[in-house]
C-alpha cells in the first residue's frame, strides 16, 4: 500500500452544550495544524468558548446520529490525518508527546488505537468493565470510515496496519448521576433504533435477563464490586441503557 504520510493533523470534535469540558481540551491542542469543532446547535455556552481560540473552526451542522456526524466532520479536514477527541477526554503530556513523535516518524500504520482511563468524577475506574476499553482516534482518512449502520457507539472500518498507543487517554464521561444517565438512556435509544432497522424483534424474556446479565458480568465478571459505590453506580447505569434500548425497540415495533 502506497500511503501518502502528512505530518500535519486535523483534530476533530463533535460536541452538544460541552461548555464544562471544552476549555480543559482545547488549551492542549496547541500541536494541531487545524481544530475543527461540529457542534449540534449548543444552548450553552460552547460556541463562545471555541470561537474564543484562534485555531478552532465552529461549524454547526444538525445531529441525526453519531456515524453520520463523525462523518461529516472528516469530511470538513483538510489534512489526511485526523485525531478524534471527544470533549469529555484529556490528553497526558505523555501521550501528547507519543501523537507528535508518531505523526512524524510512523510509515506504515493507517490507524491507531488509544487505551482510555475511566475517570469517575476525578478518581479512576480501575474494574467495572472499563479496564480494558480501547478506541479508534488517530486514522488516515483515506483508509477509515465510520460505519453508517452503527448509530451509536459507532465502529471505524479500517484498511491497512493498525498500530496501538502506549500512553493512556483520560475519560472523564462520569461528572455527576444525572448527566451519566441521561447519557445511558440517549445511547440506549440509539441502540433501539439500530435493532429495529435490523428488524431485530427480541424474544420474550430477553429484555429481563439480558441487562440482568450486563450488570452481572460487569459487577461479578468484570470486577466491578472492586470499585465499591462506584462501581455498582457505573454497572448498573450500563445495564439500565440496555433495558432502555429493548423498551424503546418495543414501542418503535408497538408503533409499526
Amino acid at each position: 500500500m502506497n500511503l501518502n504520510l502528512a505530518q500535519k493533523v486535523s483534530v476533530l470534535v463533535i460536541t452538544l452544550n460541552e461548555e464544562a469540558n471544552l476549555q480543559a481540551l482545547l488549551v492542549d491542542l496547541d500541536f494541531a495544524d487545524e481544530v475543527i469543532i461540529v457542534d449540534s446547535y449548543s444552548t450553552d455556552k460552547t460556541k463562545s468558548i471555541a470561537q474564543s481560540f484562534s485555531n478552532v473552526r465552529f461549524i454547526e451542522n444538525k445531529f441525526e446520529n453519531y456515524s453520520s456526524q463523525r462523518n461529516f466532520a472528516i469530511s470538513q479536514a483538510k489534512n489526511d490525518w485526523i485525531l478524534f477527541l471527544d470533549a469529555d477526554e484529556r490528553l497526558t503530556p505523555a501521550l501528547k508527546e507519543e501523537i507528535i513523535e508518531t505523526l512524524r516518524t510512523n510509515e506504515t500504520c493507517t490507524a491507531f488505537l488509544f487505551y482510555r482511563k475511566f475517570m469517575f468524577e476525578n478518581t479512576v475506574l480501575h474494574f467495572s468493565g472499563w479496564q480494558t476499553d480501547k478506541i479508534f482516534r488517530l486514522f488516515n482518512k483515506n483508509f477509515a470510515k465510520y460505519k453508517p449502520e452503527k448509530l451509536v457507539h459507532e465502529k471505524l472500518e479500517v484498511i491497512g496496519k493498525i498500530g496501538t498507543f502506549k500512553n493512556k487517554l483520560m475519560h472523564y464521561s462520569y461528572n455527576d448521576y444525572k448527566s451519566y444517565k441521561i447519557k445511558m438512556v440517549s445511547y440506549g435509544k440509539f441502540k433501539a433504533q439500530e435493532k429495529y432497522i435490523k428488524k431485530v424483534n427480541p424474544v420474550f424474556l430477553l429484555p429481563v435477563f439480558h441487562p440482568a446479565y450486563n450488570f452481572l458480568y460487569n459487577y461479578f465478571v468484570r470486577l466491578g464490586f472492586l470499585d465499591g459505590k462506584k462501581g455498582m453506580t457505573i454497572c448498573y447505569l450500563n445495564a439500565y441503557s440496555v433495558f432502555v434500548r429493548y423498551k424503546e425497540l418495543k414501542l418503535l415495533w408497538n408503533k409499526k
